[in-house]
């Protein structure tokens, strides 16, 4: 059993947060949730894409039989030139995806993942879930505690904080500060925005066009400027990229400074949108057929970076708040579910050796070291990949040029680089240590790390 006074503080409350809640709820760990907005749902967030290796993680915390009902599986893909020439239209990448895995990615629209996530929360758990907790401040004077303190006032104390609150975290910032104040020699290589800025991306969502058949996706490629194209099952999405550099003076009045978040109104946002109203999206339709017809849309510029420092004393991060990708290759989430996995085996593997013994922060830091050693080789790898297509994608130079042109359209050879490469690393993803379940997925590769239903064989 876990030690009953142990309890994590988990900063944010969205996709990754929740899936943290029912991780520590399945381990038997006490948890709160602070999240810093006033509503669970907002629909303010775009498509999200998950891997077979996320699927199999939300199919042992018994989530993927409902979201399976809100998701769409992908079925094909098509690359066009600005002018609408197509030059890749590949249905096999999917299907290698099956003969693989089990199944191939599949398309969620933000929001409605959410509301699955935080509804199907066991009622226990989901009493631990509060709103309109933006923390302020983590004081870390006790020697078994940390303690924070919310913008209304209310405080909360745990034996650790668990920042799950996004590329703009909170906790990252205090974290970092706590370290500095508390050992003046120290060597901190993360600068206090740490992320590095290349291009900026405008999304939006809009009722899926009838034309477009489900779990479609397009990409349109042009000199540092970009479209991808997705189709859900009721919604369809767009991003919109574009370099921020050389196309921008450093005069420009919007354009942000460093890593400094800004603002876009909605005048910024239309004028944006303008520049890309003819790229195609599909043989037939136009981003401007589709932007016009949109639910919602924001714009922000992306951010890219691995942290060095996850951890410090008490605190830990995971998802965006410690590494963040573009979203041209639906890395996020898929990352941040497997910080998720790594670091909950670690803590529950930590709680069950101490036998009801409050660990120490020397032992803390063991198992937050080895959860960041154990998320950097899958971590590297697909960031290195997620920046390649995003700079392929917006023909950065002539090298991303013809590798998006002529290597990465060539069909025989994506397969065989999925089959013989890519396999290797996605067949090493981790699922719960703790949670026994069977494996639905069985299909040509096999896992590293297998789903059992039986404690007998898992040993």
């Amino acid at each position: 059993m876990a030690a009953s006074d142990f309890k994590v503080l988990v900063v944010g409350g969205g996709p990754v947060g929740l899936i943290a809640a029912h991780a520590l709820h399945h381990a038997g760990i006490d948890f709160e949730v602070l999240e810093a907005r006033d509503s669970v749902v907002l629909d303010q967030g775009a498509s999200l894409v998950l891997a077979s290796p996320s699927i199999r993680v939300l199919h042992q915390l018994g989530l993927w039989e409902r979201l399976s009902e809100i998701g769409v599986e992908m079925k094909r893909s098509t690359s066009f030139t600005r002018d609408g020439s197509i030059f890749s239209d590949n249905t096999a990448l999917f299907q290698t995806f099956k003969t693989n895995f089990g199944l191939a990615p599949y398309i969620f629209h933000r929001a409605q993942l959410i509301n699955v996530l935080y509804n199907e929360l066991p009622s226990d758990a989901k009493v631990h879930y509060h709103l309109s907790k933006k923390i302020m401040s983590m004081d870390v004077s006790k020697k078994d505690s940390v303690q924070v303190t919310c913008a209304d006032g209310r405080t909360f104390e745990g034996s650790i904080v668990l920042g799950a609150d996004g590329v703009h975290s909170k906790t990252r910032t205090l974290m970092r500060g706590l370290a500095l104040s508390q050992d003046t020699q120290l060597t901190w290589e993360d600068a206090a925005e740490p992320f590095s800025k290349e291009y900026r991306c405008l999304w939006s969502s809009f009722p899926r066009p009838a034309e477009v058949e489900q779990g479609y996706a397009t990409d349109t490629q042009s000199k540092d400027m970009s479209v991808m194209f997705l189709a859900g099952k009721e919604r369809g999405w767009i991003f919109l990229y574009k370099r921020i550099e050389p196309l921008e003076s450093s005069t420009s009045p919007t354009r942000p400074e460093k890593a400094t978040r800004v603002r876009w109104t909605e005048d910024d946002m239309r004028t944006y949108a303008t520049q890309f109203a003819e790229f195609p999206v599909t043989e037939t339709l136009n981003v401007k057929d589709v932007y016009e017809t949109r639910f919602n849309q924001g714009l922000a510029d992306l951010e890219e970076g691995i942290l060095k420092h996850w951890s410090w004393g008490r605190v830990v991060l995971a998802g965006d708040a410690c590494h963040k990708f573009t979203p041209n290759a639906g890395r996020g989430l898929n990352n941040g579910i497997q910080d998720v996995v790594a670091l909950c085996n670690g803590l529950y593997e930590m709680l069950n050796s101490k036998q009801g013994i409050s660990p120490d922060e020397a032992t803390l830091s063991k198992v937050f070291s080895e959860y960041q050693t154990l998320r950097s080789e899958p971590l590297k790898s697909d960031y290195k990949q997620s920046r390649s297509i995003s700079r392929m994608h917006a023909w950065k130079n002539t090298l991303y040029y013809f590798m998006a042109r002529y290597i990465m359209s060539c069909e025989w050879l994506v397969m065989f680089m999925l089959k013989f490469s890519a396999s290797k690393m996605i067949k090493k993803a981790f699922v719960f240590n703790y949670i026994l379940v069977d494996e639905p997925f069985t299909a040509l590769v096999k896992w590293n790390h297998p789903l059992v239903a039986d404690a007998d064989l898992q040993k």
